[in-house]
């Protein structure tokens, strides 16, 4: 496996685009677009948030189609806590978007981030769509990166290219997001191309797999959302050996989609809202993988914990303590506890005072790894979360205005 560059449209097959068409106030792209020029397979994880936007209940109708062609998707409103008239305007913009691309609706997937309980400017909107199809091109990657952003600083794109029974397969993802980050899906959009020819079941088991592993282990605020969407197109350009089941090549295939989920879940965390540094928390000699997931959100999720980081205060306690707030049974006499190679916990006890220094320059850095060694087990889980700082409450204040 190989990275490379030139976004999603990197991807023989796929154009891409990003306009702005007024939706939001600061005169930046705000509507995006993906499309396959032959038919594709998708798959998609959704919001797991019991109030979802109208978009993503459509979405999750049009996924189940056998055939996916495009991916339009709008930033700066949510769609979302808009009763009826959501879904009424989420299909119309299916629908114009299908025509404008002489495809049928149903093989249009949408997605919509940004201000909850605002109606969506259909009138700018409508005549938006035009202008977004009519700019797809090959190299409208770029575009269509920063059309799907709200709160982002900067945009989020990973390109591999893998060896799949002998045949080339590329894989790419765009992603959005910056706060309302959580596991279970958080605030964020996802979209990855392929031209990898896979069987349609397969593609949304490993896509579900991938998820797990990446989008679903961060945390920025605890907070989830309305419309957190995650879709791959597989358009099967790439001539390889359909991949299917539990195979050589499905599994070739999930280390590359591990690769570009993962790599953009932690640009998701390091892009977040007001955010100084990225933590790495590593939970490991668990008895369970539930048992050092469990553990390992409860110290990422800690406020007390986040405002350490950021004041570059090596607080062991606060971290200790919010392991065990997370209903996980062990021994906290077992413990060990590191920030990067330094040893700061020993059987429970801190050991630091000689290394006080060196711990202190650990704190210090934008990447820091803690790591607690339960020594119960042999499972371990790692989540990535970023530092909480008074820019996150000032971004958040004003998000409306």
């Amino acid at each position: 496996m190989k990275e490379i560059m030139g976004g999603i449209t990197a991807v023989q097959g796929f154009k891409a685009a990003g306009v702005m068409c007024g939706i939001k106030k600061n005169n930046k792209k705000d509507l995006a677009m993906i499309y396959s020029t032959v038919p594709s397979v998708a798959a998609g994880v959704f919001t797991t948030n019991k109030v979802f936007s109208p978009s993503v209940q459509l979405c999750r109708e049009n996924i189940l189609s056998p055939v996916a062609r495009a991916i339009v998707a709008n930033s700066g409103n949510a769609n979302a806590c808009v009763g009826n008239q959501g879904y009424l305007d989420a299909k119309k913009i299916v629908q114009l978007t299908a025509e404008k691309l002489e495809i049928v609706p149903e093989e249009v997937l949408i997605a919509s981030t940004g201000i909850i309980g605002e109606p969506l400017p259909m009138n700018k909107i409508e005549t938006g769509i035009p202008n977004l199809v009519n700019a797809l091109n090959e190299n409208g990657s770029k575009d269509a990166a920063e059309g799907i952003l709200t709160t982002d600083t900067f945009t989020k794109t990973v390109d591999v290219e893998i060896s799949v029974s002998g045949t080339k397969v590329r894989l790419v993802g765009i992603a959005k997001g910056a706060g309302m980050i959580h596991p279970d899906m958080a605030t964020m959009l996802a979209f990855i191309t392929t031209d990898a020819a896979i069987e349609k079941k397969t593609l949304q088991e490993l896509l579900k797999e991938s998820t797990d592993k990446s989008f679903n282990m961060i945390t920025v605020d605890g907070d989830t959302s309305t419309n957190d969407t995650v879709i791959i197109l597989a358009n099967s350009l790439a001539k390889n050996k359909i991949i299917r089941g539990k195979s050589t090549s499905s599994k070739i295939f999930l280390e590359a989609l591990d690769f570009v989920t993962s790599k953009l879940a932690r640009m998701i965390v390091k892009d977040g809202e007001g955010a100084t540094k990225l933590i790495e928390v590593h939970v490991k000699g668990a008895r369970a993988f539930h048992d050092a997931k469990a553990i390992a959100l409860a110290i990422s999720r800690s406020n007390l914990v986040k405002t350490a980081f950021f004041g570059e205060d090596a607080n062991w306690g606060r971290i200790i303590a919010a392991a065990g707030t997370a209903g996980v049974s062990y021994d906290p006499d077992k413990m060990d506890m590191f920030f990067g190679e330094e040893h700061v916990l020993k059987n429970g006890l801190y050991c630091g005072n000689e290394r006080e220094k060196a711990i202190e320059t650990v704190i210090k850095g934008q990447e820091i790894v803690l790591t607690l060694n339960l020594n119960s087990g042999n499972e371990q889980a790692r989540m990535f979360t970023c530092d909480l700082s008074p820019e996150y409450i000032k971004i958040n204040a004003e998000y409306r205005s």
